[in-house]
C-alpha cells in the first residue's frame, strides 16, 4: 500500500510539473508573439506541440503566427515559405482535433492570405473553397465569435471587391462583438483572439 501511495504521488507530481511546463512554454510564445518575435515565438510553439501530441493548441497558434504575418508580404517566396509551413502545422492540428471550427477559420484564413496577395490569381480557385470552410465552421458553432466574425470580414473584402454595399455584413459583425461579451474559452490558451480586431473593423463598416 506505501508503495502505491509513493508511485501515485510521483505521478501527480510528474502530471503537475508537465502541466507547468506546458503552462510556462505557452505564455513564453505569447509573449515573444506580443514582443513582435513572430520567428521565434512560432518555433516555441513548434516544440511545445512537439512535446505534446495530443493537443491540438500549439500547432494552431505556430499556424497562426505564420498565417498572420504573411498578411501584406511582399515577396511570393517568402509568403510561400510561411504559408506552406502553416499548411503542416494545420494539418498537424487537424490530425489531433477533426471537424474543429477554430482550425476550420485558420485554414479559411490561410486561403485569404493567398487571395490577398494576389486575388487575380488565386480568387477563383480559393475563394469558393473559403466560404465551404465558413459555412462548415458556422454548421459546427454557429455561436462562436471568430467564425461570425471572420466570415463576415470575408464577406466585406468580397463586397468591396466587387463594388457592393458592405453594410449588411457590419450585422454580423455587430452579432460578432455580442458573441465575444459572452464567449468563455475552455482554458486560457483556448482561442479568444479577434474581438478587438471587429471593433476597428466596425468602425469604418459601410462607410
Amino acid at each position: 500500500m506505501k508503495h502505491l501511495i509513493i508511485i501515485a504521488t510521483l505521478l501527480v507530481s510528474a502530471l503537475t510539473n508537465a502541466q507547468t511546463n506546458y503552462e510556462k512554454g505557452m505564455q513564453k510564445a505569447f509573449e515573444l508573439w506580443g514582443q513582435n518575435n513572430p520567428t521565434e515565438a512560432s518555433n516555441l510553439f513548434e516544440r511545445i506541440a512537439t512535446a505534446e501530441p495530443d493537443n491540438w493548441l500549439p500547432p494552431y497558434y505556430a499556424a497562426q503566427v505564420n498565417i498572420m504575418h504573411s498578411f501584406g508580404e511582399k515577396d511570393e517566396e517568402k509568403l510561400s515559405a510561411k504559408l506552406k509551413k502553416a499548411q503542416d502545422l494545420i494539418n498537424d492540428a487537424t490530425a489531433i482535433s477533426k471537424n474543429n471550427p477554430e482550425i476550420l477559420v485558420l485554414q479559411a484564413l490561410l486561403h485569404t492570405a493567398w487571395v490577398a496577395f494576389d486575388g487575380a490569381t488565386y480568387g477563383m480557385t480559393l475563394s469558393g473553397k473559403v466560404v465551404e470552410l465558413y459555412t462548415k465552421a458556422e454548421q459546427i458553432a454557429p455561436e462562436n465569435p471568430r467564425v461570425v466574425y471572420c466570415k463576415a470580414e470575408w464577406n466585406i473584402g468580397g463586397a468591396k471587391y466587387f463594388g457592393q454595399d458592405t453594410a449588411p455584413f457590419c450585422k454580423d459583425l455587430e452579432r460578432a462583438l455580442e458573441l465575444f461579451a459572452n464567449f468563455k474559452p475552455e482554458t486560457p490558451f483556448h482561442p479568444n483572439w479577434g474581438k478587438d480586431r471587429v471593433v476597428q473593423v466596425l468602425e469604418t463598416c459601410g462607410k
